[in-house]
């Protein structure tokens, strides 16, 4: 099975396929998050989508597929913010919108998120063609930009790669734990204020880490 991230390049879908085909992720999202992929059926997703499952079937041919287009679309949504980070950015400026947009997905998105984590908690097989030759020379194209940042003297000379997972690590979080933090913190959900100020708390922390001032 191809595994495809249009932000790594790949031709876009027409408007009326990807309407559909939101409809149909957005229920798939639902029930591989409650039930895990062993638990979900097509059947179920169809129903939830309000869509016959002969039409389910037009656009994935089956759950495999369709559970690898559910982690292909929200690798997408993180790495398509991720490629628009290049050497002559301010590197500040450039982190900041970066962790506020990884944290307005981990708001909107927390089930597609979580669907990503357990898959790479369990092994991640249905990933094997993500990490591939070319998603390593996306990264590593990720990884010279903050490089060329430091070789500037733009920023402090911390470690690229680390200094990415890092960035994935602390934004998912509040997706991925979200159970965790609202049970220590004595919230029933996180709110939109509560992702921000999360945000800001993290932009803050690691912008000086890396010897920038967080913008105003």
């Amino acid at each position: 099975m191809t595994f495809e991230v249009p932000a790594h390049g790949g031709k876009p879908a027409s408007r009326i396929r990807q309407k559909n085909e939101e409809t149909i992720l957005k229920a798939a999202e639902d029930e591989f998050a409650r039930h895990g992929y062993k638990g979900t059926s097509m059947n179920t997703i169809a129903q939830n989508a309000g869509l016959p499952k002969a039409n389910l079937h037009y656009y994935f041919t089956n759950k495999l597929g369709l559970y690898v287009a559910v982690l292909s679309n929200i690798i997408e949504l993180w790495d398509s913010t991720f490629n628009t980070l290049t050497a002559e950015d301010d590197p500040a400026e450039a982190l900041t919108r970066y962790i506020r947009a990884k944290m307005e997905f981990s708001r909107r998105q927390p089930q597609a998120s979580r669907i990503f984590a357990m898959e790479v908690i369990s092994g991640g097989e249905c990933l094997s063609e993500y990490f591939n030759q070319d998603y390593r020379a996306w990264f590593n194209g990720r990884a010279a930009v903050f490089q060329a940042w430091i070789d500037a003297g733009k920023m402090d000379a911390v470690d690229p790669v680390h200094l990415i997972f890092l960035l994935w690590g602390s934004t998912q979080h509040y997706a991925d734990f979200a159970t965790q933090i609202c049970r220590v913190s004595g919230r029933s959900k996180l709110t939109k204020q509560d992702m921000e100020d999360a945000g800001n708390n993290l932009i803050r922390i690691i912008l000086k880490g890396c010897g920038l001032t967080p913008p105003l």
